[in-house]
């Protein structure tokens, strides 16, 4: 092998393992992120089940009346 084809192929392997790395890092960003979302997705539907059964004992019984026009 000339050796411009060695450093070809050195530079090309460089960037290769380069590449993994980076993607085996994204790939646990993703991840982390995966589980933060769906710990925040429990938690809005638990706070959103909360506030209607509030909204529930603390909403006026309205009477329902037909208007006066009729």
């Amino acid at each position: 092998m000339s050796e411009n084809l060695s450093d070809r192929l050195t530079e090309l392997e460089i960037r290769h393992a380069e590449q993994e790395k980076t993607i085996e890092e994204l790939s646990g960003e993703i991840a982390e992120q995966w589980k933060l979302i769906t710990a925040l997705n429990k938690k809005l539907s638990s706070l959103t089940d909360r506030f209607l059964e509030l909204e529930e004992q603390t909403a006026p019984e309205v009477a329902v009346t037909k208007p006066p026009h009729w």
